[in-house]
């Protein structure tokens, strides 16, 4: 196993990071759902080319969701405290959200207070996990937390996205990884979608986890440090993605196009498992293969190193 202990950040000093405005992300999310469609998308007359705002008007989504305009604009002011599921689920359907993003309305404009104990916890990985994960030879495989936190990995997933055992505990985090090591850039040949994907997953989390200091810090460090960062998060786009292809190239073996499954673990929803694999039979196939040998001949390396 590459990784001997689990990997969380470091807490914060307390009181150094402020939590996410609630209220402002409500209110962003529902003017940028509401700025993405047109009168002409959901049935209505377009009176005129010269609309002073994009997308829907208040009034007309109002209209379409069956509420009073003052109840919706409060609602896009950021006030949430006693709007009803009902409502939601007809603004939900008014701006035609996905089931990620209906979800993601309700936890800003109905979050639950005990979520912040919660993901004050630290996250551990179980042993007889680790121990699955290396013996799944030949697959990358990895588990992934809160705030895309790396938590436990294989030889394989070592061997085809980098040493993650030779960072620092609080550098173990997909986002960050993605944004601030330009190694990332080289391995991944769609990385733009990439880092949308990363940025939505985060998005998700800070409906979840809004009192979450650790992930205000690391929204706040990746803003600072990075303008597609600041860019993908002032988009509010939020999706779950459990399953897809990625297309990576990787200096030993070169191309591969890999499929990879996130398997969200029964116990602990806040951990996912996320494995890649190839076609059978096919030039990743034989690339992965490849790097498994390569793996093993270094972890082999290492331990030898370790003895002398």
């Amino acid at each position: 196993m590459d990784a001997d202990q689990p990997a969380h950040s470091p807490a914060p000093v307390p009181g150094s990071e402020p939590a996410l405005d609630g209220r402002a992300e409500l209110s962003e999310f529902l003017r940028t759902r509401r700025a993405r469609l047109q009168p002409e998308d959901v049935g209505l007359p377009n009176f005129g080319r010269h609309r002073r705002v994009p997308g829907l008007r208040r009034e007309e989504l109002a209209q379409l969701a069956g509420v009073s305009v003052a109840y919706y604009t409060r609602l896009e002011q950021g006030n949430g405290r006693n709007v009803s599921g009902e409502v939601l689920d007809a603004i939900a359907r008014a701006l035609r959200l996905t089931d990620a993003e209906h979800a993601h309305l309700t936890h800003l404009a109905k979050p639950k207070q005990h979520k912040k104990k919660r993901a004050a916890r630290p996250q551990h990985v179980r042993p007889a996990l680790l121990q699955l994960m290396d013996a799944m030879e030949g697959v990358p495989a990895y588990v992934v937390g809160r705030r895309s936190d790396i938590l436990g990995w294989n030889r394989m997933a070592a061997a085809l996205f980098g040493d993650w055992g030779a960072l620092p505990p609080e550098e173990r985090n997909w986002a960050r990884i993605c944004f601030l090591h330009p190694e990332s850039r080289a391995l991944f040949r769609d990385w733009d979608q990439k880092a949308s994907d990363m940025v939505s997953f985060l998005r998700m989390e800070a409906g979840c986890f809004p009192n979450d200091p650790r992930l205000s810090a690391l929204v706040g460090e990746l803003s600072v440090k990075s303008e597609e960062f600041r860019s993908l998060w002032a988009t509010h786009d939020v999706r779950e993605k459990g399953h897809g292809v990625k297309r990576m190239h990787h200096t030993l073996v070169g191309d591969m196009t890999l499929s990879f499954e996130t398997l969200r673990l029964p116990d602990d929803h806040d951990q996912s498992l996320v494995t890649y694999h190839a076609e059978p039979d096919s030039a990743s196939a034989d690339a992965l293969r490849l790097l498994a040998s390569w793996g093993a001949d270094a972890a082999r390396a290492g331990a030898a190193g370790k003895e002398k």
